[in-house]
């Protein structure tokens, strides 16, 4: 059974969930304080947080940003301002995915069971993808710069293993979407440029002599790092 983590104000919406996602072999613990939910993070292993941007005393935001520091645990946030705004900051923050209240349950679960998917190793693949220094274990579904760790997200890994699989084709924005899903069309262009640009910082990478990461004006993106070789 998921185990997650909601941070969340609204006492009977977390009820109503906590109920719901049972169906779905998800067990939802809920926390009301943003204090008490960080605690509870910190104390337990979670597969994935849903976040509130309106909360009492700290918002989501600021809360999604501490959980940044500690973990790549998956974030979903919730927002019920409908600010185009919010969604952009939380995804420069390293939220995986956000939905505007008031949604559906199964929509919720929907977005639930797809960063799950994409967070899940797939034990019958075996396979190394490198690129000069940089090395992808699609395995363990976590990538090397320099023989060191990078501290990526599901979502910026997802990325990372879409361009390692698609060397020096061009991506355009709609076909990235398309992959990553989850992401709100309404701002889907400005969402991926936050994105690659998440991952370029991460990849030390240069976006006017780019190693990894090429920008192709108009279009897209396209992956240029080095030779690929399966080991």
């Amino acid at each position: 059974m998921h185990q997650i983590l909601q941070i969340e104000d609204d006492n009977k919406l977390s009820e109503l969930l906590e109920n719901y996602l049972l169906r779905y072999d998800i067990e939802l613990t809920s926390s009301t304080t943003p204090h008490e939910g960080l605690t509870l993070f910190r104390s337990r292993k979670f597969d994935l947080v849903i976040l509130d941007i309106m909360l009492p005393e700290i918002d989501g935001l600021e809360i999604c940003k501490i959980i940044r520091k500690e973990s790549n645990t998956p974030i979903i946030m919730l927002t019920a301002r409908g600010d185009v705004m919010d969604r952009i900051v939380g995804l420069e923050l390293g939220a995986d995915d956000y939905l505007p209240k008031p949604f559906e349950p199964r929509e919720l679960v929907a977005r639930i069971q797809n960063i799950l998917k994409r967070s899940t190793p797939h034990p019958n693949k075996s396979s190394t993808i490198c690129f000069g220094d940089l090395n992808i274990n699609t395995v363990k579904r976590s990538a090397k710069l320099n023989k060191q760790v990078l501290d990526l997200t599901t979502l910026e890994y997802q990325l990372l293993l879409m361009f390692a699989e698609n060397p020096g084709t061009t991506l355009n924005r709609d076909e990235i979407l398309n992959q990553l899903k989850g992401i709100d069309a309404d701002i889907f262009s400005r969402s991926i440029d936050i994105l690659v640009s998440r991952l370029r910082n991460k990849l030390n990478d240069n976006s006017k002599a780019p190693k990894y990461i090429k920008t192709v004006w108009g279009t897209g993106y396209t992956f240029v790092g080095g030779s690929n070789e399966d080991n």
